[in-house]
């Protein structure tokens, strides 16, 4: 069995992309290269497929109470057409996925979920909705999703539709909105930091929206982008990434994104765990780290002390295109969370000197 591959896949030569297997995915890591592509959607845009992303819908009378009890945030106070981050926990806390949830009404709403958790995740929803009067649709196959990011993103994609984009606000959705005479839905939402928007549409239609975005937005700075610079903008602007940041074995709060769980609200699956480990208090934390030797801290590598003592790993780790600074984020120990604390990251048979910083590497320039 070979890999899997977007609609799109085709397109990927004329534009020179440089192939990867990313969660079993035949997907474009970069095409003119990250930092002219991470540069292009911090000033101006750029165009990612990511195609590979999952698809659920779940409707039904129950549909709002199932997912009020399947995640940690709170979907009884979105209005209709709002979208919503969240985590699906594990009983102990450990989080299952991060995803969107795109709201219709009480009874219709669209679940965005990761590439590479789709199987595990759609097994994980099932399981959960049998006791509640619910049907749930892996839509995934059959679902092409483009994200258009950067200050001129809606500048550009209002050149295809006549939909007035400003009326689409924050972390809300549109549906249906004609995008080059092609039937999406269009939520003013991503993953870069930027201002900028997801359209879902048709395999079929993927190819012709790609297209007449690039038409009109190469005049004005638009570039096709890849992985990597997907994952040096999202890390710029501390959201996490599933198998770093997030796992089956780190809690959001352990993330430092408690924002996103509704400790109030009634019973949720892991709400017992994070209740608990609340009133105990956090062993371990996610920090910012900036190095202040040479060289690049990747994901895995250890953290330690002063005396060599191991106190954490690194979940991510870059040197910052826009910033120009060797920077990452780390799980650590408690005591070592406070800015300015010195620490040492272990690359391969050297250990570097860093220092916790600010995990608020770049403001986000949304449109609120």
């Amino acid at each position: 069995m070979g890999n899997k591959r977007t609609p799109l896949y085709d397109v990927y030569e004329e534009y020179n992309g440089k192939i990867i297997d990313y969660s079993g995915w035949d997907l474009p890591v970069q095409f003119e290269g990250i930092i002219p592509e991470h540069m292009a959607v911090r000033q101006a845009a750029g165009l990612f497929d990511v195609s590979h992303m999952g698809e659920v819908t779940v409707n039904g009378t129950e549909a709002e109470a199932f997912l009020q009890y399947l995640v940690t945030n709170d979907v009884a106070k979105m209005a209709n057409n709002d979208v919503l981050y969240t985590f699906m926990d594990y009983e102990w806390g450990g989080v299952v996925d991060d995803l969107l949830i795109y709201k219709y009404h009480t009874e219709r709403y669209l679940l965005v979920i990761n590439a590479g958790n789709i199987d595990k995740d759609v097994a994980w929803i099932e399981k959960h909705a049998q006791k509640y009067q619910v049907d749930v649709a892996n839509i995934s196959p059959d679902v092409a999703e483009l994200a258009i990011q950067g200050p001129v993103a809606q500048e550009i994609l209002q050149q295809v539709t006549e939909q007035p984009l400003s009326e689409i606000g924050f972390f809300q959705f549109k549906d249906p909105v004609q995008v080059a005479g092609v039937n999406c839905i269009v939520s003013r939402t991503g993953y870069t930091g930027e201002d900028g928007f997801e359209i879902y549409m048709a395999n079929a239609d993927a190819i012709a929206v790609w297209r007449a975005l690039m038409a009109v937005g190469e005049p004005l700075g638009l570039k096709p982008a890849g992985l990597g610079s997907r994952d040096t903008l999202r890390f710029e602007a501390t959201l996490p990434l599933y198998g770093q940041e997030l796992s089956p074995d780190i809690t959001p709060l352990e993330a430092g994104f408690g924002y996103f769980v509704k400790l109030d609200k009634d019973d949720f699956l892991g709400k017992a765990a994070l209740v608990e480990q609340k009133r105990v208090g956090l062993k371990r934390r996610i920090v910012g780290f900036e190095l202040v030797g040479k060289g690049i801290a990747r994901h895995g590598a250890s953290v330690v002390n002063e005396d060599g003592k191991e106190i954490g790993f690194v979940t991510t780790g870059y040197k910052s295109p826009f910033l120009n600074r060797t920077i990452g984020l780390a799980m650590v120990d408690m005591k070592y969370r406070k800015l300015g604390t010195p620490i040492w990251i272990k690359v391969r048979s050297r250990v570097i000197e860093a220092k916790v910083v600010s995990k608020k590497f770049y403001s986000k320039n949304y449109k609120k």
